[in-house]
């Protein structure tokens, strides 16, 4: 009954994931060949690096589109505070 459920996990961890295709010249894939790397696992984590990369200057440029809306000068809290008290 152990072996069931691990192949039952083996083939849950095989569904999750999607296959691409990539071309490269015959001569990377020969370089490529002559290197001990792990070149499917290289791959994922480049994805997964250039996905932060992508989605950290996103994040910023919408930083610097909020940034370049507000009012520049000097923000003085005290102030702020007196006047939302006189308010009220």
């Amino acid at each position: 009954m152990t072996f069931k459920y691990y192949n039952l996990i083996l083939i849950a961890g095989v569904i999750n994931m999607a296959t691409i295709s990539v071309r490269v010249p015959r001569e990377l894939k020969e370089e490529m060949r002559k290197v001990n790397v792990d070149w499917p696992a290289f791959i994922r984590s480049m994805i997964e690096q250039k996905i932060r990369q992508v989605k950290r200057e996103s994040a910023s440029e919408r930083i610097d589109e909020i940034r370049s809306k507000t009012v520049r000068g000097i923000f003085k809290a005290a102030e702020s505070i007196l006047e939302d008290r006189d308010k009220l």
